[in-house]
């Protein structure tokens, strides 16, 4: 449903989307509005939690980047100065959850899952059938950290890569380098 202000012109009434904007929401939220801040979280915790859970691969890891993004958000709403999308800010404050919560957990350099015994196996044994058995988020799970990162934000998310450097602090080089490593890796598995 789409939440519609009535402006009373001179002229009558002017319908205008002003609610549905998110530097209307994000200017109600700094002047304390918890209810525009809960909009916000409607509007983007299900895409914030997405990234989180392909960034992380682990779902509980997920719930806490995301948790801890929106804290951070709130707590940080005030450095917000709209030079980039409230969308866009809020995705590097993700990704930096994601990337601090391997940090301070001492598993950054994780870079494969445990793939169980024969996995890979069993996707090559029914050739026929890779595009059904082969589980894509799997794959992406087992990428390393950079890579999947990149990939995620570029390909799935729909990042530039401008947008990916700036986010997560590397270089454009890098970020398009990780992208076709990603890239190679996953046709590698998938090839199998």
């Amino acid at each position: 449903m789409e939440n519609v202000l009535a402006v009373e012109t001179p002229s009558g009434t002017l319908g205008q989307h002003a609610a549905d904007d998110d530097s209307v929401l994000v200017a109600r939220a700094r002047q304390g509005d918890v209810h525009a801040f809960e909009a916000l979280y409607r509007r983007h915790g299900a895409r914030v939690h997405a990234v989180c859970l392909r960034l992380s691969g682990d779902r509980f890891v997920a719930e806490e980047c995301t948790q801890e993004a929106f804290v951070l958000a709130w707590q940080k709403l005030g450095e917000f100065r709209g030079e980039s999308a409230f969308g866009s800010w809020l995705y590097r404050i993700a990704v930096n959850a994601v990337m601090g919560w391997f940090r301070k957990q001492g598993t950054r350099d994780r870079y494969i899952r445990p793939v169980e015994e024969g996995e890979w196996d069993r996707i090559a044994d029914r050739p026929d059938d890779i595009a059904a058995g082969m589980d894509l988020e799997a794959a992406i799970a087992t990428l390393p950290q950079g890579a999947r990162t990149v990939f995620v934000l570029h390909d799935v998310e729909g990042h530039g890569h401008e947008e990916i450097a700036t986010m997560t602090g590397i270089a454009v080089g890098t970020s398009k380098a990780q992208l076709h490593r990603a890239r190679r890796l996953l046709r590698e598995r998938l090839d199998r």
